[in-house]
């Protein structure tokens, strides 16, 4: 009994573990960090005021959300990945009209 048992809890782990590997998105993963480098390099710089960027943070935060939501059947179709891209491209171009509109934080 004690076998089986051992038997059948190993195998959830290993399938469990698979359902994590094949929901894998290191080119998601690294397009967000990448647009949050940003953000923070527009803050410093003092092309990005607070309030705008809350609003990309929140965008990201967006994203991030429905990308957890595409990974939790552990499978990401095309289609999710579709729509995670469109909204990281509507991000992008938000993030580079804010940081090139003119509004520049004077340093006192």
């Amino acid at each position: 009994m004690k076998r089986v048992l051992l038997t059948v809890t190993a195998m959830a782990l290993l399938m469990t573990g698979m359902a994590y590997a094949e929901a894998e998105t290191p080119a998601i993963d690294q397009r967000q960090a990448n647009q949050e480098q940003r953000i923070d390099q527009g803050v410093a710089s003092g092309q990005l005021n607070k309030r705008e960027a809350n609003r990309l943070n929140r965008q990201q935060r967006h994203i991030n959300k429905i990308e957890d939501k595409a990974k939790s059947d552990g499978v990401i179709t095309k289609k999710e990945r579709a729509r995670i891209g469109a909204a990281q491209n509507r991000a992008s171009r938000h993030l580079a009209r804010e940081k090139h509109d003119g509004q520049v934080k004077r340093h006192q």
